[in-house]
């Protein structure tokens, strides 16, 4: 099969896109690439990105960054337990409102907006959450009797936590992909100094970065309609049917729409047929942290699953990060400890699957000695499962 070359100018947007606004980007920020390629997933899938992170690792900047390189509204508002829905969406207006009207007067505020950034927005309350929930999933602004088509191209969401309660897990649910943002290894912080500095300084002098505007990503999300996903959506079923069985719930819904964040990584591969590699987005479907690792492997076993000709275009991020041996030691231990409390039924075969899934992980880990000690952690808990009654 030829690799296709379309010759569509939205493809050049697309590329420009990742050229001039995400990858001075990756300049400015240090080891950030991955929230920022999925910045622009979503920019193009028109859906809504979630970070995670402690306060200090460059969550908001990033977002504040990429607005400044989009020729279009920006709304961003840090969310308290107090926030009122007239401090996102506006007040009513005053005029209309001496002649019987309820109408929100929504100037400057987020129904404007093309681009949302919500900090620590797990504050939400119950007064906006409704209204978030039908911005967040349906694009439109409902207010009593007012309802609003949005011009939303996406929503980033921001919090050093993830939620506790039914109402933020449906809030949270809104965001389809997840990436985490921490602070970079010590072994980079002269870059992250240096980096910082210019910024600091562009900021001051205010130097203009080059945008691109609104309505030329509208004609790259365009493109979506013209990507042909026939070739990869059996693999994509074989991964959400593993992902499903290790526990991880993604519902036809979610499913559905991930489709449109392959559709955009072929787009920003420069293609018009989707491979298996766009299927790495799959990796940020997590709802719990636990859950990355076990996510991580089933994925990435789909995609080293390839033909030869699906590498030739590949979206950078297929060849995917590298297990983190911290993490995976944590994981062990959790099943472990989860098995000999007794674990039965449906829970013990979902455990002993990922399980499984870390047995295979392990082997990528690079250093040696880590790769010894946690096989040995390995053989040790295969023994407690394979013992349990």
């Amino acid at each position: 099969m030829t690799i296709d070359t379309p010759t569509d100018p939205r493809i050049a947007l697309a590329r420009r896109l990742t050229t001039d606004v995400l990858g001075p980007l990756k300049s400015t920020f240090v080891g950030k690439d991955e929230i920022i390629d999925l910045l622009g997933i979503c920019l193009v899938g028109g859906e809504n990105l979630f970070i995670l992170g402690p306060p200090g690792t460059a969550k908001s900047a990033i977002v504040h960054a990429l607005a400044r390189r989009i020729e279009g509204r920006v709304f961003d508002y840090l969310l308290t337990r107090f926030t009122e829905p007239s401090e996102l969406f506006g007040p009513f207006d005053i005029r209309k409102l001496r002649e019987g009207e309820l109408v929100t007067n929504t100037e400057g505020m987020l129904p404007e907006a093309s681009l949302v950034f919500l900090d620590e927005l797990l504050n939400a309350n119950s007064a906006i959450l409704n209204s978030l929930l039908a911005v967040l999933n349906e694009r439109v602004f409902r207010r009593g009797r007012e309802t609003r088509r949005l011009p939303l191209l996406a929503v980033v969401g921001a919090s050093n936590r993830l939620p506790e309660d039914d109402a933020l897990a449906a809030l949270f649910d809104r965001f389809l992909l997840r990436v985490r943002s921490d602070n970079v290894s010590d072994e980079r912080l002269d870059d992250v100094l240096a980096a910082g500095w210019r910024l600091d300084v562009a900021r001051e002098s205010d130097a203009a970065p080059v945008a691109m505007a609104v309505d030329e990503i509208r004609r790259v999300q365009s493109l979506l309609a013209d990507v042909d996903l026939a070739g990869v959506r059996p693999r994509f079923v074989e991964v959400v049917r593993a992902l499903r069985r290790a526990g991880v719930p993604i519902s036809d819904r979610r499913g559905v729409k991930l489709q449109r964040l392959i559709a955009a990584s072929c787009v920003l591969c420069g293609r018009l047929t989707a491979n298996a590699t766009d299927l790495w987005i799959l990796r940020h479907v997590w709802d719990t942290e636990e859950q990355r690792e076990v996510i991580a492997a089933i994925v990435d076993k789909a995609i080293e699953r390839a033909e030869a000709h699906d590498h030739e275009s590949a979206h950078p991020r297929a060849r995917g990060d590298l297990p983190d041996p911290e993490a995976l030691a944590r994981e062990i231990e959790r099943l472990v400890d989860a098995f000999r409390a007794g674990m039965t039924g449906s829970d013990r075969a979902v455990a002993h699957d990922r399980l499984g899934l870390l047995t295979s992980r392990t082997a990528w880990v690079q250093d040696g000695q880590q790769r010894g000690f946690l096989e040995e952690r390995i053989r040790k808990a295969w023994e407690v499962v394979e013992g349990t009654p």
